[in-house]
């Protein structure tokens, strides 16, 4: 048997509250409850386990306590303001009938806003990455941890730090982007926003998870170490240093055959004493219990309860199937160390004193008489959020629409408000399995902000998202020909398992666009009237047939990363111009379904060359995203020489040389020029959202630490090197402009937790705009 690490420090209060536990009673902390199951939310829910909620059941569940209530508001429509009421007289019946009085931690999940009835809907990750705004990430999220706070929630089963590799897989929307650096800045500013309104954030998922083969989700990792400590790491990194996170979720997959949930050098060696990660460790819904049934890792439920608390994980979600009855019979006969359970148990215990559930006066007072969860300002920031999102692909001077335009709004996403949502919002995620029950927020169609713009419309749908039937192009192609203009909305329905084209679940053999959509909006475009195409999508698709110029290529095509409850809105405004497009592409748009994977973190030989005859390159590039203006950047700045493990300064000026007010995001690139392995032949150091009004000019100072470049060498230590790199701002990763060179100099600089990795920058303004 391995030897087990330290407990963790604690206070006296729960070393003492720890020494009085019977085992049944650590056993309970250490697992969730689940308290309705309605409906397919989790892999294989029904083939796992079953549950209840009458009183009788719960009790007899919680007779020696309980870790975590699963899901108490998101798993069906509840009231939340009743449903409150509720939670609030079962954690005070914990506190009474229990022998120890521990309330529950409440966890939801919280990815495009809080999961629940009548709660606010933001833009799905993948938005939050093609805003480049972290900042106004970190506001959404603590607005979303403070609706979470009312109602008793504790612990956010979010961000996901995945780095996007292959566009197939459904789980896209759920990603912020492909690059690191993106990833870890957003997310961190997602983990700092919701614990600072009081809710543990939850990593996950914990590591590797979106290289899964060929897209498939839950299929094999074959990663090697270099490419996870290069790639998948760093945004882990970012979010336990600069963030802070409190708890982290382990991944489905198997990485060179070990699955994650029974990785004791993933798990223990590497997260608590490597990353210094003092917190709590989750498991992904049933993946203890998969390591028994579908992984073929564990001869029975007790095995696989052993595998897995034994590599570090240490709450079972969502419920006791592996850790309770399992668990203790292999502790009672000496198959597994208690010490273990232990070490669980001081976590959680732990955890649930940060949270306030150990004082005495939790849950005294009474829960709000009215909760709102979709308040003016969660309309605000997800409207904003929703704004500066949406990426302009291709504009031939159609947009901005003139105002008082006849326009047919025509497609399977015109008059939808699902088609606006994530796979992890509410009524995708769950009211799916309540058909009648409304959404329980506004969430305004395209064609309903357009309506309410003042111009004259006419929508019909077409075609549906999936789907051969053609029937409907002859209405759609009469309304364009009867219109000043079309704007065809197009897209994806998200879902879970086989329910909408992307999701969890979801993933896809193809990346064109679902059913017979191109052939709708070729159909419309050959009428002659100028067509603008919308994509309502959770992932990238092929569009070099609408992005070239062909014959019946749309005069403009937006890109909206399900925008969430203003994106309708948001979208109507940039057609009309009264806001300008700045969202910038946080994965590249493909060129094909067999150029997968793709990134442009790829070394010399990843991409195009004289020694392959098929190309990868993208259609559009990272960081791509037009405007209604235009940006020059001019005089880059560079000091010449650096001390490996210091920092050098990159200064550049931008201006706005059109005749409208925008904003550009400044994107500052590198090249490691030589290396001891092979080195990205471009990748992000840092950015910078800049507005600009017409004319305006600023200077930008970017202060980068070395580290950006760093890389983990053939000794498997994460080092900067000395010798020549290349730093440029470009308008996205593809940019061919002038570089300058920077010579980092001096003794290999070995990387150590207290190394900064993020780049800051400060703006001088200078000149005004017109």
């Amino acid at each position: 048997m391995p030897e087990i690490p330290a407990f963790p420090e604690v206070s006296e209060r729960v070393r003492s509250l720890h020494a009085q536990m019977t085992l049944d009673e650590k056993l309970a902390q250490l697992v969730g409850y689940w308290l309705d199951q309605n409906g397919t939310v989790a892999p294989m829910q029904e083939e796992m386990t079953s549950g209840g909620s009458g009183a009788d059941e719960l009790a007899a569940a919680t007779r020696d306590g309980i870790g975590h209530y699963t899901r108490v508001y998101g798993t069906r429509p509840v009231d939340p303001t009743q449903r409150a009421r509720w939670l609030w007289a079962e954690q005070r019946r914990l506190k009474r009938e229990t022998r120890l009085g521990i309330p529950a931690i409440v966890h939801e999940e919280c990815l495009t806003g809080l999961a629940a009835w009548q709660a606010a809907v933001f833009p799905t990750p993948l938005a939050w990455g093609a805003s480049f705004d972290p900042d106004l990430v970190r506001d959404a999220a603590e607005a979303i941890g403070e609706s979470m706070r009312q109602l008793g929630i504790h612990q956010g089963l979010a961000p996901v730090l995945d780095v996007i590799q292959d566009p197939r897989w459904g789980r896209v929307d759920e990603c912020i982007g492909e690059d690191p650096y993106l990833v870890g800045t957003v997310g961190t500013a997602y983990v700092q926003g919701l614990q600072r309104a009081g809710i543990h954030a939850t990593l996950k998922h914990f590591v590797g998870y979106s290289a899964s083969q060929a897209g498939r989700n839950h299929a094999p990792v074959h990663a090697g170490p270099r490419e996870i400590a290069d790639v998948f790491l760093p945004p882990f990194e970012m979010a336990l240093a600069e963030g802070a996170a409190m708890s982290v979720m382990n991944a489905y997959t198997a990485l060179d055959g070990i699955p994650a949930a029974a990785d004791t050098e993933l798990l223990t060696t590497l997260l608590h004493e490597e990353l210094g990660f003092d917190g709590v460790v989750v498991s992904d819904y049933f993946s203890v219990a998969f390591l028994d049934v579908m992984q073929g890792l564990a001869t029975d439920r007790g095995h696989a309860a052993a595998l897995a608390l034994e590599a570090g994980i240490d709450v079972e979600l969502p419920t006791g199937d592996a850790y309770l009855a399992p668990l203790r019979e292999r502790i009672r006969a000496g198959e597994v160390d208690e010490r273990y359970v232990d070490r669980a148990v001081l976590r959680v215990l732990r955890q649930k004193e940060q949270l306030g559930l150990l004082d005495a006066d939790a849950y005294e007072a009474e829960p709000p008489a009215h909760i709102d969860l979709d308040t003016p300002r969660h309309r605000d920031l997800a409207r904003r959020l929703a704004e500066e999102s949406i990426v302009l692909l291709s504009n031939d001077g159609i947009l901005p629409l003139p105002a008082a335009s006849r326009i047919a709004v025509i497609g399977p996403n015109a008059d939808r408000s699902e088609a606006l949502q994530g796979c992890y919002s509410f009524a995708n995620h769950v009211l799916a399995h309540h058909p009648g029950v409304p959404v329980g927020v506004d969430i305004p169609t395209v064609a309903d902000a357009l309506r309410d713009t003042g111009c004259t419309i006419t929508v019909t749908p077409g075609c549906a998202v999936e789907g051969d039937d053609t029937t409907g192009f002859a209405a759609a192609v009469a309304a364009a020909r009867e219109a000043d203009v079309a704007v065809v909305v197009v897209g994806d329905q998200a879902g879970l398992f086989g329910r909408g084209s992307v999701g969890e679940g979801n993933d896809s053999e193809s990346l064109a666009l679902p059913g017979v959509q191109r052939e709708l909006v070729e159909a419309v475009s050959a009428t002659g009237t100028p067509v603008v195409m919308v994509l309502l999508t959770g992932r990238p698709y092929v569009l070099d047939w609408a992005l070239d110029g062909g014959p019946d290529a749309p005069g403009a095509v937006l890109q909206a990363f399900f925008p969430g409850e203003e994106g309708g809105s948001a979208l109507a405004d940039l057609l009309l111009g009264a806001s300008a497009p700045s969202g910038r592409l946080p994965v590249s748009l493909p060129r094909s379904d067999g150029a997968q994977p793709y990134g442009y973190l790829h070394p010399i030989l990843g991409g195009d060359s004289e020694v392959t005859a098929t190309s990868s390159a993208p259609v559009r590039p990272f960081g791509f995203g037009l405007s209604y203006t235009s940006f020059e950047h001019s005089d880059l700045v560079v000091e010449e020489s650096c001390a490996a493990g210091g920092e050098f300064d990159a200064e550049i000026t931008v201006t706005n040389v059109g005749d409208r007010d925008g904003v550009e995001v400044v994107q500052l690139y590198g090249r490691d020029v030589q290396a001891s392995v092979t080195r990205p032949v471009a990748q992000l150091l840092g950015y910078a959202r800049v507005p600009l009004a017409a004319g305006e000019s600023a200077r930008l100072r970017f202060r980068v630490p070395t580290a950006r470049f760093a890389l983990i060498d053939r000794r498997m230590v994460k080092v900067v090197e000395p010798g020549d790199v290349q730093v440029w701002v470009g308008a996205h990763a593809e940019d061919p402009v002038e570089r300058s060179t920077v010579r980092i100099v001096g003794p290999v600089h070995d990387v150590g937790r207290d190394d900064r990795r993020t780049v800051v920058w400060e703006r001088a303004v200078v000149s005004a705009g017109r």
